[in-house]
């Protein structure tokens, strides 16, 4: 059975940082391409950030590049989201997913980013 759980979201000031984890289960987790996606309020569902199987390759969306950074340890099948110098606009559900057959999706770590 496919499980993603993450963690680590909260609340946090203008400026502030968090980082984001998502422990992995029921499936070869370094086989994988992992994604992070986040879903503001009233909003579609937005790409953020991926990687790659080995962790070799990243892809982040304009709106983070620079301050969001994506990584994972296959050997604790966890991919993490490390969020700096977060922003109102961050403020969203925040998901991790992989395609496996389907996309799956974890039940998201709520981020809100206010003073």
């Amino acid at each position: 059975q496919v499980q993603l759980v993450e963690s680590g979201g909260g609340l946090v000031q203008p400026g502030g940082s968090l980082r984001l984890s998502c422990a992995a289960s029921g499936f070869t987790f370094s086989s994988y391409i992992m994604t992070w996606y986040r879903q503001a309020p009233g909003k579609k569902y937005e790409l953020v950030a991926s990687i790659t199987e080995a962790g070799g390759t990243t892809n982040y969306a304009d709106s983070v590049k620079g301050r969001f950074t994506i990584s994972r340890d296959n050997a604790k099948n966890t991919v993490y989201l490390q969020v700096n110098n977060l922003k109102p606009d961050d403020t969203a559900v925040y998901y991790c997913t992989t395609l496996l057959g389907r996309r799956r999706w974890g039940q998201g770590t709520q981020v809100t980013v206010s003073s």
